[in-house]
């Protein structure tokens, strides 16, 4: 069974951190809708949705992912790197607390799930301004005796490791070139490059055999098809302004 924990869009939104993008008003009703239609793909994706609570006063906290990262083994509850959301983790934590054992981050140590990109049993996590030095050596020394290699990865240009590349398929990954350097990654593993016109449209979630995409980008879903990978397209837009996309919005539980 697959678990996908969310969270609803807090009305604060309209005031969330934002690094790369100018501030666009965000419409908090459609962002609601947007959110709820990303949890019915979810859902046809095969997922249990379970909902964490609306935070009122937690502008971001609909971004999910930033929060924990999830392996088989363990959940690693992480310390944000943007002060304004570390208050998010607690409820993360009482979710994740019946389905894993979990590990905690410490002061200096700043690290976004949204930066780190399981590939097998090799974590690349994006050194980031919101993931430190310091919090990558802790994410290695907690994941290093269940056989997994920690590889930090320069990322310039955008908020996460995951703006840049996701995995769409075995071997192959969607990747915005211009804000991470592809030679970082296993020379093994083909890829697949943003549409040049569509900067942001690296993010994209792959469940089972099908991955979940921004609706926006459709000459990059385009080239995905192409590679005979089956796409489900979903708006995400008014996120979008707040700097969040599709692997931001859940994080995936694997259970037995």
């Amino acid at each position: 069974m697959r678990i996908a924990i969310t969270r609803g869009v807090s009305p604060a939104i309209v005031r969330c951190e934002l690094s790369h993008l100018a501030r666009d008003p965000i419409d908090v009703a459609r962002a609601e809708a947007q959110h709820e239609a990303y949890e019915a793909a979810l859902r046809e994706l095969g997922c249990e949705v379970r909902r964490i609570p609306v935070a009122p006063d937690l502008p971001d906290s609909v971004f999910i992912e930033d929060t924990a990262i999830v392996l088989d083994e363990m959940a690693i509850i992480t310390r944000p790197g943007a002060e304004s959301r570390r208050s998010e983790t607690a409820a993360v934590a009482d979710a994740l607390a019946p389905l894993r054992t979990l590990v905690r981050l410490r002061a200096p140590g700043t690290l976004d799930g949204g930066d780190v990109l399981r590939i097998g049993r090799t974590l690349y996590v994006g050194r980031t301004a919101r993931s430190n030095d310091d919090g990558i050596a802790q994410v290695r020394d907690a994941v290093s005796a269940c056989g997994y290699r920690v590889v930090a990865v320069p990322v310039e240009g955008c908020l996460h490791l995951k703006s840049a590349v996701t995995v769409v398929g075995p071997g192959l990954l969607l990747v915005q070139p211009a804000w991470v350097d592809p030679a970082a990654f296993d020379p093994a593993f083909e890829r697949v490059e943003v549409d040049p016109s569509e900067a942001f449209a690296a993010n994209a979630l792959r469940i089972g055999a099908r991955v979940l995409v921004a609706g926006a980008f459709a000459r990059t879903r385009r080239r995905l098809e192409a590679r005979g990978i089956d796409v489900l397209a979903v708006d995400v837009s008014e996120l979008g302004k707040a700097e969040g996309a599709v692997t931001c919005c859940s994080l995936l539980v694997e259970v037995s």
